[in-house]
């Protein structure tokens, strides 16, 4: 073997060198020893084996969010490698054997890496890696780079982008290290098959070349073309997406198409404008068949102490087809706008708002925004201090939007107040709650009332020698009226109007005892009777109090042992009863559980039906309805919960059954439903001139078909009226690539005033996405 000549030295050393690139006269090697510059002419002794000093290559990789600090753009080129070779005469380093090269925040591998200390030229030849500071790694046969890794030129070119993104090429030519240009490109975010890896991939994008720009996170394509398993399916001379690493860019989203009976076939093109950092704008022009075209709005904003998201659409009908009946034969401009803020004041304080207006229910149904049957809108403040301190301050307007609702008699509320308070510290060794509020309610026409009130609450609960639970509750509530117009709709309270004061006071001994068994390895077991007396003055017939927040009331399990069991003030319970319930639970290893409950409520005297004529709520008698509650849930693929009121004169006799319950069967899931309702006169009015009942039954099936595809169907069917109240399905393929989901949902439902459908009850949608290409916010099920 020949000599290696003085000018040429070959450096065998398994850890780290370092090379000080594009720095006149900076040393070559750095030891714990004295280094030695490549421009001495000391030669450098074969025997170089002195330990390097310890480097940490990878600090501050992946853009400078590690657990390192971020690198210097303008550090030095460091790399490590089997073995090295250096010519002093032309400058040029060779590396080769697992080479690892890396500059401030990019990373080079190789299996043989030359670089030009003269030119600052380096070459990497032989399955070279490069890794970008934003997570991209660039795969390619061979790379010349200068400019500290950021210029050059790469042949045979693979990339992994963010998202899954894959990239192909022949060729790259970078610039700056934020532009790449690639000919004959080819891109897709779809898995390779692992069974034949040569196949297509379900859809890609090919084209003459590509432009990746960094800065502005796109990736733009010339005479482009869509294949879809290898067939092509779309051409075009221009394509452009966002690149995978950013979150969101502007552009068009991909479209949804479907059919309603009131808009015939429709057709959406969203486009998505990201203003800027913390601001984004959706703009959806919807083009339909049967109307005229309709344009939608969604806005957010996030500031750094909160947000406003919102939506608006302006529109309107043809006054054609059977939607210009619906609206009167008119050619109507409608839209609407729903608008909220929440915003953070300080540690304790935050504020906010909601503006929620349409210009009719048949708008949001036809057009298929959000709909609701009352908008409510309002400006508000909220405090917090810990657990013992709350208040509330609103003002508060609604919209009803059937075509029954008299708007001069929707509520305005102004002001509502309340404030509440709970001191750690116990009092009488109870806790104590105390709480006030005011609360103004004005109409355009009909009845307005002013009401401030207050309620302190205080429990004290103790547990005896035998371990029953006793809890001894006293209740106070002091509430004035201000009130007028009382005996016009909707309250028909004419000995409300005037001003007067009411009082309540209620006092109750609630005792519960628990036995518990231990059933050893099937769990434990639970029997729990419980019994609450409570009294109170008696309240006597309730016509002179204005009743805004008390109409809406059931009596179930849940407001057994309340002390009060009215929803709101305007209503008070008095005299004395007796609440009664007992309890059974089996709790199993597994999690598992069997409970049920069954209560009733006695009074000792009748005074409650005369007071509070509220018929069939379950309180209309001196011995109240059976309430009961019942859950099965002894696995995790099953559980099933039921709600029973029975009439208690006529234990048989239901006035409530709210049944649901859960299968699940491999990938699949049951769901069955069981809803019976006497009639509520106090809360449904007369349709036909009589008020029925409501029984309903609802039956769903859902689940996924092999690792792609998901289907379901629900239904709902009313008994009494025998005719469906809903269908629905859907049918969907989701993949790591690509979405495609149809939905189907036919609605029964009747606008009282005109006994037809409501608009757009038939409703078909179709939705495809290629995840990364396009329908980035939409997942499809």
């Amino acid at each position: 073997m020949s000599p290696v000549p003085d000018r040429m030295r070959r450096l065998r050393l398994p850890a780290l060198l370092l090379l000080l690139a594009g720095l006149p006269g900076a040393a070559f090697a750095q030891y714990d020893q004295p280094t030695v510059t490549p421009r001495d002419p000391t030669p450098v002794p074969d025997s170089a084996t002195s330990r390097p000093q310890r480097v940490e290559p990878f600090a501050g990789l992946g853009g400078g969010t590690g657990g390192g600090p971020r690198q210097d753009p303008n550090a030095p080129v460091t790399f490590q490698a089997d073995e090295v070779e250096y010519d002093r005469e032309t400058g040029i380093v060779t590396a080769r054997g697992k080479v690892e090269a890396w500059q401030g925040e990019r990373l080079l591998r190789a299996d043989v890496f030359t670089y030009n200390r003269n030119t600052g030229v380096a070459t990497a030849k032989g399955n070279v890696q490069l890794l970008e500071p934003d997570g991209t790694v660039l795969f390619a046969e061979e790379a010349e780079l200068k400019d500290r890794f950021r210029d050059g030129v790469l042949e045979g070119v693979r990339a992994l982008l963010a998202a899954n993104g894959k990239m192909a090429a022949n060729g790259a030519r970078r610039t700056g290290g934020t532009v790449n240009e690639l000919a004959r490109v080819a891109y897709t975010s779809c898995d390779l098959c692992a069974d034949d890896p040569t196949a297509p991939p379900l859809w890609q994008v090919q084209a003459r070349r590509a432009t990746q720009d960094k800065d502005a996170l796109r990736i733009s394509y010339r005479d482009a073309t869509v294949r879809f398993f290898g067939v092509p399916v779309l051409y075009t001379p221009y394509l452009s997406h966002p690149d995978p690493s950013t979150p969101r860019a502007s552009g068009f989203l991909f479209p949804t198409f479907g059919y309603t009976r009131f808009l015939g076939g429709f057709f959406e093109t969203p486009y998505f404008w990201a203003i800027d950092e913390t601001s984004d704008l959706t703009i959806t022009p919807i083009f339909s068949s049967r109307q005229n075209p309709n344009l939608g709005l969604e806005y957010r904003k996030l500031f750094n102490f909160g947000e406003i998201t919102g939506s608006a659409s302006v529109g309107g009908f043809n006054g054609n087809d059977t939607s210009g009946k619906a609206a009167g034969g008119r050619e109507d401009l409608a839209g609407h706008i729903f608008l909220k803020g929440r915003f953070t004041v300080d540690e304790n304080w935050r504020a906010g708002f909601d503006l929620n207006r349409a210009s009719s229910e048949l708008y949001l149904r036809t057009f298929r925004y959000e709909y609701r049957r009352v908008l409510t809108s309002q400006v508000y403040a909220e405090g917090f201090w810990e657990t013992t301190g709350y208040a509330r301050f609103d003002a508060r307007a609604y919209q009803g939007l059937r075509s029954v609702d008299d708007t001069r008699q929707v509520p305005y509320v102004l002001p509502n107040i309340y404030v509440e308070k709970a001191p750690r510290e116990k009092i009488l060794g109870g806790f104590l709650t105390l709480d006030a509020g005011i609360l103004g309610i004005y109409r355009d026409i009909g009845s307005e009332s002013q009401r401030i009130a207050t309620r302190a609450r205080w429990e004290r609960p103790e547990v005896d020698g035998l371990g029953g639970v006793w809890t001894f509750k006293v209740q106070t509530d002091a509430i004035g009226y201000r009130a007028r117009g009382q005996q016009e709709p909707p309250t028909n309270l004419p000995d409300a109007n005037g001003t007067r004061g009411v009082g309540n006071v209620r006092a109750a001994v609630d005792w519960r005892m628990p036995f518990i068994r231990n059933a050893g390895e099937y769990g434990s077991q639970t029997i729990e009777p419980r019994v609450q007396v409570v009294t109170g003055p008696r309240q006597g017939p309730q016509r002179s109090v204005p009743n805004e927040d008390s109409v809406d009331f059931e009596f179930t399990d849940a407001n057994l042992f309340a002390l009060n069991r009215f929803t709101g003030r305007d209503r008070q319970e008095g005299g004395t009863r007796v609440d009664t319930a007992l309890r059974s639970a089996w709790d199993f290893p597994n999690g598992g559980q069997l409970e049920g409950l069954v209560g009733r409520s006695y009074r000792l005297d009748d005074d409650f039906q005369r007071e509070n004529p509220y018929a069939n709520s379950g309180l209309d008698k001196r011995a109240s309805a059976w309430v009961a509650r019942m859950r099965l849930a002894p696995t995790p693929w099953f559980d099933a919960v039921t709600r029973v009121r029975t009439n208690g004169e006529q234990p048989f006799s239901t006035q409530l059954s709210d049944t649901s319950a859960n299968l699940t069967v491999g990938p699949a899931t049951f769901s069955v439903g069981y809803l019976y309702s006497v009639p509520l006169p106090y809360l449904v009015p007369e349709v036909g001139g009589r008020i029925r009942s409501r029984e309903e039954v609802s039956v769903g099936v859902s689940g996924r078909i092999g690792q792609y595809w998901r289907a379901g169907i629900t239904g709902r069917y009313d008994l009494k009226i025998d005719r469906p109240v809903l269908l629905s399905g859907f049918a969907g393929y989701e993949d790591e690539c690509f979405i495609l989901e149809g939905r189907f949902i036919k609605r029964f439902a009747q606008d009282p005033a005109t006994q037809s459908l409501y608009p757009a009850s038939t409703i078909v949608l179709f939705r495809i996405g290629f995840k990364t290409l396009g329908e980035y916010f939409f997942r499809a099920i």
